[in-house]
């Protein structure tokens, strides 16, 4: 079968490569998979920002956000059958250690993959497989964000910077728990358009020198309760601070390996504001959304910025990072 496959070492490059159809062994089934997303991480795992930590060997199938149908069950499965339709957890509990799917243990850019029945969720028949396969993360991450990690509340005033994949979703997750005002920031004009049509009440340029001004008098003098840098920048992070309120917290989404700091640190004490960091989302997220999606209480067709071929997956994953078409999820189809 193919396989878009990541091989580590002296020089880390992502290869489409022939490999066998792996077998399921015991508590495993081997998924055809019908949508694979491409993820930000996909691109920091080519680039070495981001390495795996628990992978037994140099080389990975990349792919953490998988939907597709059950195509064979291991020995003695009881808990799915042939044809299931579902998406996959973007990782598992092993020994106490999370491994994550197409990081620690082959993932999903592939013609079939092998899942763990216990992180298959069935997903309902009118929910396209293209929209399902990103669930995991590109969705279940800001809303573990919003809901876990900044705990928002109805009507509390917040902030999103970086309306694009996770951003967007954040939006709109915002909008659903009944945040507001939901103020977007990004540089790019089509993003904070977007951010409106998906619920966002303002749109704002961060290199707008008005921005902290606009945002207290949005919020009636209050400041934001809550922050989300969905982009994993300094910058951002600095200015984020600069428009919250007393107590209000600062959520880290976006991943980086650069230092971070804030530089008024009195007033972020005498506020008695928070840092809190965030990653990734818990299986209950994902299943959480899945049930949202099947009560139509979630629009996910917006999402899906173009379908791609399997065999294109180095193509995706450099649109993904120059941000041509400014994507919200690219998804593979093998």
């Amino acid at each position: 079968m193919l396989a878009a496959r990541l091989h580590l070492g002296p020089r880390r490059r992502l290869e489409l490569d022939d490999v066998p159809t792996p077998e399921p062994g015991p508590d495993h089934v081997l998924v055809k998979v019908e949508a694979a997303g491409v993820c930000l991480s996909d691109v920091h795992l080519i680039d070495a920002t981001l390495t795996p930590a628990m992978l037994a060997g140099d080389v990975v199938t990349l792919g953490h956000e998988v939907a597709g149908t059950v195509h064979a069950l291991g020995p003695e499965v009881t808990g799915a059958k042939v044809g299931d339709r579902v998406l996959l957890q973007a990782g598992e509990l092993r020994g106490g250690a999370v491994f994550t799917r197409g990081v620690d243990y082959d993932g999903g850019w592939a013609e079939y993959t092998l899942a763990r029945v216990d992180t298959l969720v069935p997903i309902p028949d009118d929910l396209p497989f293209e929209q399902a396969c990103f669930i995991p993360d590109a969705v279940s991450t800001p809303w573990a964000a919003i809901t876990a990690t900044a705990q928002v509340r109805p009507a509390e005033p917040v902030g999103v910077w970086g309306v694009g994949g996770l951003g967007a979703h954040g939006v709109q997750l915002l909008r659903m728990v009944g945040a507001a005002p939901i103020v977007a920031v990004d540089p790019l004009p089509a993003a904070r358009e977007r951010a409106l049509s998906f619920g966002a009440d303002l749109a704002f340029d961060p290199a707008d020198p008005d921005l902290r001004s606009q945002i207290f008098a949005a919020t009636g003098g209050a400041g934001l309760a809550a922050a989300f840098d969905f982009a994993g920048v300094a910058a951002v992070r600095e200015q984020a601070v600069t428009c919250l309120g007393p107590g209000g917290r600062l959520v880290l989404v976006g991943l980086t390996d650069k230092p971070i700091t804030i530089t008024g640190g009195i007033g972020f004490s005498f506020f008695q504001q928070q840092l809190r960091g965030h990653y990734g989302s818990q299986p209950a997220h994902v299943t959480e959304l899945v049930t949202l999606r099947r009560l139509h209480r979630l629009d996910l067709a917006r999402s899906v910025s173009a379908v791609l071929p399997l065999s294109e997956a180095p193509d995706a994953v450099r649109a993904l990072e120059t941000k041509q078409g400014n994507p919200i999820r690219l998804v593979l189809r093998p």
